[in-house]
């Protein structure tokens, strides 16, 4: 496996700007495709057949001022893109919400990066909601990049939070492509997984020789999974110089909102490097 199209979301926030440079640099890297996706923000449920009013219909929104805020952002995708130097680049206007926009297009994308919701920012439920609403309903994997800071690099040295479970498998999976790339892959393995292949196993044994057969050498140590685990997670990664976290995000689904399990509430509300997660 390989990532040919990589879709990022534009949407010309001040933290746009990092997340299509660490998109466009993963696509360089990968000789992937890279698409930037804004949309106007305009669900495509406003009307009853999911069509645009047509000129002249009274509508409660400017369609122009939607159109022309994502087609900025859109210009601001191309110029970041161009100047790393992506050859194939696609900039994309989707007359849609954010969240369903990004999980239709999801598919036909081999990752999809956004940002981390901004933990200060209370004035906008949906961007708060953005990362965790895309990962859960997303057919992809989710690299989230930190709302604050300057990565210049992202796959040297990946830290994996292992538990066995299917979400943890998916991540490790769609993250295949940057852990052949790495030069260092360090794997935190809660104690329960140590049962999953050969009776005398370490935790963490059997996804080594798992990865060891994709020729990528791993460091296995121990990590207790707690109620403190994102917290954990995030101070290994701190203390082994790791510049990408990947893990599973857990939740379960309740009246319409999802409930984050500990470690991924914790990773979504404090990362301090990119973290990759697949639900």
């Amino acid at each position: 496996m390989s990532y040919k199209t990589i879709l990022v979301h534009a949407d010309g926030t001040p933290q746009a700007e990092q997340r299509i440079r660490l998109a466009a640099l993963l696509a360089l890297a990968h000789d992937a495709h890279l698409v930037g996706a804004a949309m106007t923000g305009l669900s495509r449920h406003a009307l009853p057949d999911g069509s645009i009013a047509a000129v002249g219909t009274p509508f409660p929104f400017d369609l122009r001022l939607l159109r022309d805020r994502a087609d900025a952002a859109l210009s601001q995708f191309t110029e970041c893109a161009s100047r790393v130097g992506v050859p194939s680049i696609e900039a994309r206007r989707v007359d849609d919400a954010a969240d369903d926009g990004l999980i239709l297009q999801s598919p036909y994308a081999d990752l999809l990066v956004l940002s981390q919701a901004d933990p200060h920012d209370h004035s906008n439920g949906l961007q708060a909601r953005l990362p965790q609403t895309v990962m859960f309903h997303s057919a992809r994997a989710v690299l989230l990049v930190p709302h604050a800071g300057r990565f210049e690099q992202t796959g040297k040295h990946v830290l994996v939070g292992w538990n066995g479970s299917v979400s943890a498998a998916r991540a490790v999976a769609a993250a295949l492509p940057m852990l052949k790339r790495a030069a260092a892959v360090t794997v935190a393995a809660a104690p329960q997984t140590g049962g999953h292949g050969r009776q005398a196993d370490v935790p963490g044994a059997e996804l080594a020789r798992y990865l060891v057969r994709h020729g990528v050498e791993v460091t296995l140590v121990p990590h207790d999974e707690d109620r403190r685990a994102g917290e954990a997670l995030l101070a290994l990664a701190s203390g082994t110089g790791a510049d990408l976290l990947m893990m599973g995000g857990y939740g379960h689904q309740r009246l319409h909102e999802w409930l984050l399990g500990g470690a991924t509430r914790a990773v979504l509300r404090e990362m301090t490097l990119p973290v990759l997660m697949a639900h």
